[in-house]
């Protein structure tokens, strides 16, 4: 494996090298062959946009389509130019607004837990420990990739400026380590995606669709005492992102079991139903059905 990681290592940092606007000419030409000729999982984004938007018209959830793939040509380019992409070219493209407020609910004793989903370039969000105290650990909760060199060259680039890399399943047992060692922590987790049978412990209304949920977030932030906090992401232009980070709970202990949860969702239906073309519709959000779970 070290060979090929050596061999795509090199080209991937050499693709880096070309300005983004010389990789967003290469995300308007692969997007005519991923969308006329590959259809690249086009079944799955048309039944999930027809689903979560049952009042729109055919040619309305066609313009969305086109739009998402346009958008991820972008997303694909963007996350290539990440590997080499300086400091200063990352804060002018990516900003974040209130953190300041966030670590005064902070304190000096209570930690983070991010909430965000899918939406924009989440890759680009790692980003977000140039923005913050540096007396605060910086992580993000990922699921490895079972290609063991796709998952180290992710590692990688979602590192390059100071965000650790959790494993999902090494989760709990980091927070613990970092609580027993009084370290404030500012965690994300990408929990809009679809979990395993044996993790569904909840279900809620998101995009019109009975949905399984992920509620580890809303547990960790009870268990812990962390504030919780929502990432609303807004694409301002090509290119060019804002992240607000808005607080969505200071004692989520407080609040009735899963209601943090569906504050969650809630923010992100919002955010996608702004501008829908922005959210990864190509994943199978609801290839699991409730019915099927209590047989």
């Amino acid at each position: 494996m070290s060979f090929w990681y050596g061999i795509i290592n090199v080209a991937w940092f050499l693709s880096s090298l070309l300005p983004l606007r010389a990789l967003y000419i290469v995300s308007d030409i692969l997007y005519f062959p991923l969308y006329y000729f590959i259809r690249y999982r086009r079944k799955v984004v048309r039944k999930n946009l027809l689903n979560s938007f049952p009042d729109k018209s055919l040619k309305e959830i066609i313009r969305i389509e086109k739009g998402f793939y346009s958008f991820f040509c972008d997303y694909v380019v963007e996350t290539l130019k990440l590997y080499s992409m300086s400091r200063k070219e990352m804060t002018k493209r990516m900003s974040f607004g209130g953190v300041e407020a966030v670590e005064r609910l902070m304190g000096s004793d209570k930690s983070c837990i991010l909430c965000l989903g899918h939406y924009g370039n989440w890759e680009w969000i790692s980003s977000l420990a140039l923005h913050i105290d540096k007396n605060i650990y910086p992580g993000q909760i990922y699921r490895p990739l079972r290609n063991k060199l796709s998952d180290k060259l992710f590692l990688k680039i979602r590192g390059r400026f100071g965000t650790n890399s959790i494993p999902q399943e090494q989760t709990l047992r980091k927070i613990v380590h970092l609580r027993n060692g009084k370290r404030q922590f500012m965690i994300g987790f990408i929990a809009d995606q679809v979990p395993i049978w044996t993790s569904i412990r909840y279900w809620t209304d998101f995009l019109h669709q009975d949905t399984p949920v992920f509620s580890g977030p809303e547990r960790i932030a009870r268990q812990t005492g962390a504030i919780a906090v929502y990432v609303d992401v807004t694409r301002i232009k090509r290119g060019y992102y804002h992240c607000e980070l808005v607080p969505l709970s200071s004692n989520p202990q407080e609040l009735p079991e899963h209601a943090l949860t569906d504050q969650y969702f809630h923010c992100l239906e919002n955010t996608i139903l702004r501008e829908p073309r922005f959210w990864l519709w190509s994943h199978n959000r609801w290839k699991r059905q409730r019915k099927l779970s209590d047989e």
